[in-house]
């Protein structure tokens, strides 16, 4: 007998096991449903029948030979690029303003932060009361100011639905974006900033040549996953206009929901969901190697 040999289980086998409760959850609720969902895209499931039979690639035939999926696309990428740019760049602005630590900057900082907690329904129809076309806020004070003469129905036009919609997407966001962004300033040295004004150097450049240097990881890291949390988003949009009007606002996560639970018809459902899944994941992708580089 072998009396050197280690007894007991080795690290790796103990890491194994801690972590197998965790593996189980991924795969009970994220793996096997979506697995599940990638089988179901290939039938004609439907709620309204019990009979399922496979059809091969027939949903995804249907589905990139459709005019209205490339609409759906298209306001997918607007919905996020604008949902994504506008409230970093304000959040930006605003976390640059907070870190000048001005007194009542930490009390401004607190309210900034009160809508996040706010449940996205809540926030949907507060932004449908101020954009009402008979009695919304906004229409009242274009019309005070004398801007417009007729009440003007933004939920309810092609031209400006999306707009909206970003908008109240924007006021949702904002915190959240200028959390981060105000702890990556806060990271920053003030002595490099000191130098550089000592040389010559005034705000902007300061800003280019110090602050987005050292801010480019959590900038990039913040962006990915607002373009993340963007393409998932659902509730919001699905609150203020049903996807509506004319599918102006349909997004990938409207037209899943919209196939699924308005139309019944599963196996479709399941294949706009596959790509919607393929989209996501390569944004995932990107992600975990920014975090695997230390967002560098």
């Amino acid at each position: 007998m072998d009396t050197g040999k280690r007894k007991g289980i080795s690290d790796g086998q103990t890491g194994l096991l801690l972590a197998l409760p965790a593996i189980a959850v991924f795969c009970a609720i994220i793996l096997y449903p979506f697995i599940n969902s990638v089988g179901m895209s290939f039938t004609n499931k439907s709620l309204l029948s019990p009979s399922v039979a496979f059809v091969g690639l027939q949903n995804y035939i249907q589905l990139f030979t459709d005019t209205n999926f490339f609409g759906v696309l298209k306001n997918t990428l607007v919905f996020v690029l604008a949902a994504t740019l506008l409230p970093f760049a304000l959040g930006f602005v605003w976390a640059i303003i907070l870190n000048m630590k001005f007194r009542g900057s930490e009390l401004l900082r607190g309210i900034t932060l009160v809508n996040w907690i706010i449940p996205g329904v809540a926030i949907g129809f507060l932004w449908m009361w101020i954009f009402h076309g008979e009695y919304g806020v906004f229409n009242g004070i274009l019309k005070m100011t004398g801007l417009i003469n007729e009440n003007i129905n933004w939920l309810g036009q092609t031209k400006t639905a999306m707009g909206v919609v970003v908008i109240a997407r924007t006021w949702q966001m904002l915190p959240w974006y200028m959390a981060f962004l105000l702890g990556g300033l806060q990271g920053i040295s003030g002595d490099q900033l000191e130098a550089v004004r000592m040389d010559g150097a005034g705000n902007i450049r300061s800003f280019m040549y110090i602050v987005l240097p050292e801010m480019k990881g959590i900038i990039s890291l913040v962006l990915i996953l607002g373009t993340i949390g963007n393409l998932q988003h659902f509730d919001l949009i699905w609150v203020m206009t049903e996807g509506g009007p004319a599918r102006a606002t349909t997004t990938l996560s409207i037209e899943v929901y919209r196939n699924a639970f308005k139309y019944y018809n599963m196996g479709f459902a399941a294949a706009v969901g596959t790509v919607w899944a393929i989209l996501l994941g390569c944004f995932s992708f990107v992600y975990v190697k920014r975090v695997q580089e230390g967002g560098k």
